[in-house]
Order: structure tokens, then sequence, then C-alpha cells
């Protein structure tokens, strides 16, 4: 259990982390895409930091979904990212990061984008963690 959970603050201090990371990134790309004139007024900034809290605990908590080793690795997939996705798509349309003043056309194109950066992500991190195991059980098979 001890353990449990502390895979579990991990995940999540990563996972918001990297939602703040990626939100100062691209307000740096839109801030220099309006020239330094890019503002945010009533609290919108602070709304979109707890946005992006809010983000990394959507992808972060249902990262426990892979400790259940009776559950195939694609439900496993399907449970983090689309609890991680839903979360993901609530918080960017109350916060404003898709809707607003676009059309629907780039709401959608918004939307995909953002999915395949999540979904990107997940790829890196688990070709990581497979490599590591890998490199553990290359281990395991030297001292045998």
């Amino acid at each position: 259990m001890k353990e449990t959970i502390k895979d579990l603050v991990k995940s999540t201090v990563i996972s918001i982390g990297m939602a703040m990371a990626i939100f100062c990134l691209v307000g740096i790309v839109f801030d220099i895409g309006y020239k330094g004139n890019f503002s945010l007024e009533n609290y919108r900034f602070t709304k979109m930091v707890i946005g992006c809290v809010l983000v990394g605990l959507g992808f972060g908590v249902p990262t426990i979904v892979y400790r259940k080793e009776n559950l195939p690795m694609p439900i496993r997939v399907l449970i983090h990212m689309g609890i991680g996705c839903v979360i993901y798509t609530i918080v960017a349309y109350a916060v404003g990061w898709i809707g607003g003043s676009a059309t629907i056309t780039q709401g959608i194109i918004i939307a995909v984008i953002q999915l395949a950066v999540a979904f990107l992500i997940w790829f890196l991190f688990m070709r990581y963690y497979r490599a590591e195991a890998k490199k553990m059980n290359d281990r395991i098979q030297e001292l045998k």
C-alpha cells in the first residue's frame, strides 16, 4: 500500500509538472504570436493555472490502473487516457483553451492536436518504462 501511494504521488507530481511546463511554453508562443499584447483579465490566468493542476491530476491519478496486473494493457491505457482526456476536455472548455471565439472547425482541430500531444507523452513514457524493464530483465538474466 505504501509503495502504491508513493507511485501515485510521484506520477501526479510529474503530471502536474508536465502540465505546467506545457502551459508555460504555450503561453510563450501566444505571447510572441500576439507581439507582447497577450492579456488575461478577470482572474483568467489563475483559472488556467488551476486548470493545469486539474489536468495534471486527471492524467496522474489514473496511472494507478497500471498496478492492476489482471487487466489487459489496452484496457489500462483506455482507462488512464480516457479519464485524463475527459478531464482535460472539460477543463479546456471551462478555462477557455478550447471554444471562445474559435469556429467549430478550429475547436475540433485544437482538441485533436491537444489529444495527440497527450497520447504522444503517454507513448514516450511507455517506451521509457519498457526500456527500463528490458534492462532489468537483461540484468536478471545475467545474474542467473
